[in-house]
């Protein structure tokens, strides 16, 4: 398959048209028309509800403030924009201008744009290209994907990159790779702990300065294509949902990504005619992730009694405040998204709260209740910990609901909180008993099953697995499911390999999903327009997302679309 492209400003400009027809109190001011919040300065502040943030700017490392507040989307530019609400959509070009993918998606090769320059003045060029895969591909713990590259080859403006397995699967996480500056990362001894606190992109935006509450950016002029009308973005950390929700309704913030109970009352209707929201799903879900390897969590007869007993639908309604749909189908597919996929033995089939049917399970695996407690075939109580990040008050409301269904079967769990870094490397190293996580998206449900249960990203408790399987989960079966779906060469073996998957996580439960998982955003209207949305959706319209570049560089004043 071969993707060519015009020269990029050209493309942006007749794309964004096409498509118009066709998801801790900071530097934040006055809302009014004048006020440092308005499009009428250039400024859009922009905020998420994830606590003080270390400075690092480390564009690979998912625990970075660059990814937890979004902002690297801003410095460093991919290959191709994907667009993971519309999955089946085609990338446009971004700093590769056209690439070709072998027939067995083993090989790939790249044609790197002329024109775009790093933001310290030093020329872009495909070096950059081949060194950045050269980086990946030599150290794991910044290939979180884990991709088996085995050779990058620069020939002129063409880079191609070989790999040790069809790549049909990761096409979309090869072309939103970041690409770094060769002439300042060759120089970086440990790129894993590299905290890269004066970042250098291809984009169009340059830090300019960085407190643990505020992030601000500023519009360099010397950007390849088009300047966006934002002048300056600042981006707000605040402690938890609360404070984010109370910054929206009031105009402090601009765009985020936040839960937020009665969301029509306490940010609609403050400004019914600017304040938005849009939550598009895919195929991706929320879900209870169980520590496999703890006893006695590693017997899947108790998860899936557990999993019998979750209140799906309370969890939809009180925790999520109806934004998230509940998962009826035991899948874990999201429904109508997710329907073509289905096995033939699960089209038809829900799955409903079930606390005599679990209790029932239980005990003809041999675990025996004494009162109002489970205790294992071996006498001992059963109990274990949940954990979330302190201030996600949704994860933490649907926390206290499974604390109350674990506790009608016998099971004592307990609520825990941690900051969000704390809580990121626990979910990691394994260092959990019970979490509420997202899975992956996709353009099938590959991505979701996949990071679930991944042999390939198994790694004993302690060891860090950033790029999934958290709840180290191992199955033979799912692993050659996996490759099965990953290597096919026609869709019958894909679609036998996706029945299996689907089989494996209602017999085995690796982890217990609750509801849908929207990439959604809340949105002010009142400074600046051009937000993608329903009817629109040329990008996911969440500010942490890889294209929330694509949505900058689509706003305008709101004073000058009048």
């Amino acid at each position: 398959m071969r993707v060519r492209a015009r020269s990029r400003r050209t493309l942006l400009t007749a794309g964004s048209a096409l498509l118009s027809l066709a998801v801790l109190a900071g530097c934040s001011g006055s809302s009014g028309p004048e006020g440092p919040g308005s499009g009428g300065t250039g400024v859009l502040n922009v905020g998420m509800p994830n606590g003080p943030q270390a400075n690092n700017s480390n564009p690979f490392l998912d625990t970075s403030a660059g990814a937890s507040l979004g902002y690297r989307a801003m410095i460093y530019e991919p290959l191709a924009m994907t667009n993971v609400v519309v999955p089946d959509s085609e990338p446009k070009p971004w700093l590769a201008s056209a690439w070709e993918w072998s027939e067995d998606y083993r090989q790939v090769s790249f044609t790197i744009q002329d024109g775009p320059t790093w933001s310290d003045d030093e020329e872009f060029s495909a070096e950059d290209v081949e060194f950045t895969f050269d980086l990946l591909m030599n150290n794991d713990a910044l290939n979180t994907a884990g991709i088996p590259y085995e050779e990058v080859v620069l020939e002129g403006d063409t880079v191609t990159i070989s790999f040790g397995a069809s790549q049909f699967v990761n096409q979309n996480r090869i072309l939103d790779t970041y690409i770094v500056p060769q002439h300042i990362w060759s120089e970086v001894g440990v790129p894993e702990t590299f905290e890269n606190q004066e970042p250098v992109g291809t984009g169009p935006y340059v830090l300019e300065s960085f407190t643990p509450q505020t992030v601000t950016l500023t519009r360099r002029d010397a950007y390849w294509q088009d300047l966006p009308a934002v002048e300056e973005l600042r981006y707000t950390s605040y402690n938890d949902n609360n404070a984010q929700t109370t910054a929206l309704a009031n105009g402090d913030s601009e765009w985020s990504f936040v839960f937020m109970p009665d969301y029509e009352n306490v940010f609609i209707n403050r400004d019914p005619d600017n304040h938005k929201l849009w939550f598009p799903t895919g195929l991706g879900i929320h879900g209870l992730w169980i520590n496999n390897e703890r006893e006695p969590f590693d017997d899947p007869e108790l998860r899936r009694a557990m999993g019998m007993v979750i209140d799906r639908q309370a969890i939809h309604e009180q925790a999520h405040a109806g934004l998230y749909p509940a998962l009826e189908n035991p899948t874990g597919l999201p429904l109508p998204a997710g329907e073509s996929f289905l096995a033939p033995e699960f089209q038809d089939a829900t799955q409903e709260r079930d606390v005599d049917g679990a209790r029932a399970l239980l005990e003809e695996a041999g675990y025996q209740f004494d009162g109002n407690t489970l205790n294992t075939p071996e006498g001992e109580a059963v109990s274990l910990t949940l954990i979330d990040p302190a201030g996600w008050s949704d994860y933490l409301t649907a926390l206290s609901i499974i604390s109350d269904n674990l506790a009608e079967i016998g099971i004592e769990a307990t609520v825990e909180t941690q900051t969000v870094d704390a809580w990121t490397n626990a979910v990691n190293a394994g260092g959990f008993d019970a979490t509420l996580h997202w899975t992956n998206t996709g353009a099938t449900p590959y991505d979701m099953y996949q990071h679930i249960m991944d042999g390939a990203n198994y790694k004993p408790i302690g060891e860090a697995s950033p790029a999934g399987n958290f709840g180290r989960f191992q199955s033979e079966e799912a692993d050659q499911a996996l490759r099965d779906y990953a290597e096919a060469t026609d869709e019958e073996t894909r679609t036998e390999a996706l029945y299996t998957l689907q089989r494996i996580l209602v017999d085995e439960v690796p982890m217990i999903p609750t509801v849908a998982g929207p990439i959604g955003a809340e949105y002010s209207e009142k400074n600046w327009v051009g937000w993608p949305t329903e009817e629109d959706p040329y990008a996911a319209p969440q500010p942490t997302q890889r294209g929330a570049l694509d949505v900058v560089l689509n706003l305008e004043p709101a004073n000058a679309a009048d």
